[in-house]
């Protein structure tokens, strides 16, 4: 055979030889991408538990969706095993640990949410969000959030779920920490499953938090964060607490014009928005009824704050009454303060001050406290959200409970119409969108924010949350 066409056959054969074997490669390859993508658009319930292939560890650790505890106070052997098996994918045995852990501790809201999301993996068909509280800042108040989240994940998926689709919550706790908060955001706007975020707690972490969401269109609806600076910073981002000029003229109007107090001293957390925030508008809302503030220097941030100082000082300058709105993180500076005023001073309080915490430590020292709230189980007759809360968990709840519940129920409502990201925008962002809450009617704003006003709650003798002290509705 001539030299010519023997290179020729030879060239032939290669090239078959080299079809034959990459298509087989390229096909692979395509197949692995296409796993690893309908991975990431949460495809499955179960191989969608949160980005187990993510370089970054130590977010991956603080996100769950029913794989791990997060809050280890309310951990049990029977809770533990669940994890692992839900973890392992053997669902029916995490709904019997599940169960199980929840009858020894059915106030649990972890629990509950854990369950609700290995009975919806079990189904198949679901729709997932998220939700972001601070467990390693304030527990008690991560637990109120979790609550109203899922009761109201408890109550759709009971009821049919979603166009037929189950609802599961991922629970991501940030500490209430602004760089921690922005971690998590972009972690969770990488994960195409997830549909939407309740959260954050803090206005600091939220508003750090915000602009992610917004660039990654991701809806993010707050239950708690007040200040003003959340408003506005994007068509993605929605409060379904009012903001804090609603809740500081509602204080201060009382604190005016029903108890004429006329020279309020005020202390405040320079570092936190929330409480700056509230600071200001209390101040204007003040001065536009026609009472005066002091120049007290009251900063829960100051290295040098000295509490038994703060009443001693305000009376020095003038003061009748006391305002303490410090920022979640520094609620304990704010109850030794009222411990250290001794009744001197008539009490007022921001939202903030509405604990469990603050009534065990305060005492008879905040007995009379005045404070402004989102809402209040008595605030509307005849609304079913105290009395089902009451039974679901023992008692009616905080306001946070409440005000979680409804973002939970507007993401819910806003799902209805369209099973997307863009969708559940869209319908939030529409005029005519309106639920009827726990808080009563929530619709937004063009701003995102609600046009809701605060409501009074009184510190009284009572026995409802077993410290000794209850937050009372308060009509002057």
């Amino acid at each position: 055979m001539p030299r010519k066409k023997i290179n020729k056959f030879i060239a032939i054969y290669f090239l078959v030889f080299c079809l034959i074997g990459i298509g087989p490669l390229i096909f692979w390859l395509n197949n692995r991408n296409d796993r690893a993508n309908q991975s990431n658009q949460g495809q499955s319930p179960l191989a969608s538990l949160f980005n187990f292939n993510s370089s970054n560890k130590s977010i991956q650790r603080r996100i769950s969706l029913a794989n791990k505890v997060l809050i280890t106070a309310d951990n049990s052997p029977d809770k533990q095993a669940g994890v692992q098996a839900f973890a392992k994918q053997d669902v029916a045995t995490a709904i019997d640990k599940f169960n199980s852990s929840l009858q020894m501790n059915r106030n649990d809201p972890e629990g509950w949410i854990y369950l609700s999301n290995a009975k919806a993996a079990q189904i198949g068909n679901v729709v997932k969000i998220a939700v972001i509280v601070p467990i390693g800042g304030n527990l008690n108040v991560s637990r109120e959030i979790l609550r109203g989240v899922a009761q109201a994940q408890y109550e759709v998926n009971n009821a049919g779920g979603i166009g037929g689709n189950l609802l599961q919550v991922e629970i991501a706790n940030d500490d209430n920490d602004q760089a921690i908060a922005t971690q998590i955001a972009t972690e969770l706007v990488k994960d195409a499953s997830i549909l939407a975020i309740i959260g954050h707690n803090s206005s600091d972490a939220s508003i750090a938090a915000a602009p992610v969401y917004q660039q990654g269109g991701l809806v993010m609806i707050s239950p708690t964060s007040v200040a003003r600076n959340l408003s506005g910073i994007g068509n993605h981002i929605f409060r379904t607490t009012p903001n804090t000029r609603f809740l500081a003229s509602t204080l201060a109007n009382y604190a005016v014009i029903e108890a004429r107090k006329a020279n309020i001293a005020i202390c405040a957390d320079s570092k936190a928005e929330a409480s700056k925030s509230f600071k200001e508008e209390f101040i204007a809302a003040v001065f536009e009824k026609g009472g005066k503030v002091t120049n007290t220097t009251c900063d829960f941030s100051d290295p040098n704050f000295d509490p038994q100082e703060v009443s001693s000082q305000a009376i020095s300058d003038g003061a009748d009454s006391l305002l303490l709105a410090p920022s979640v993180d520094k609620l304990n500076q704010g109850v030794d303060v009222a411990r250290a005023n001794k009744g001197r001073l008539p009490l007022l309080g921001s939202h903030t001050m509405y604990t469990y915490e603050t009534l065990k430590q305060g005492q008879v020292d905040l007995n009379g406290m005045v404070l402004a709230v989102a809402w209040h189980p008595t605030a509307i007759p005849g609304n079913p959200f105290a009395l089902k809360a009451k039974k679901f968990w023992g008692g009616a709840g905080s306001w946070r409970t409440a005000t979680a519940y409804d973002a939970t129920q507007a993401v819910i409502a806003g799902l209805r119409s369209g099973n997307s990201r863009e969708q559940l925008q869209k319908a939030l962002s529409n005029s005519g969108f309106s639920i009827n809450g726990a808080t009563g009617t929530v619709k937004f704003l063009p701003t995102g924010d609600r046009n809701a006003s605060g409501t009074l709650v009184k510190i009284r003798p009572g026995k409802n949350s077993a410290t000794g002290y209850d937050f009372a509705p308060f009509k002057p």
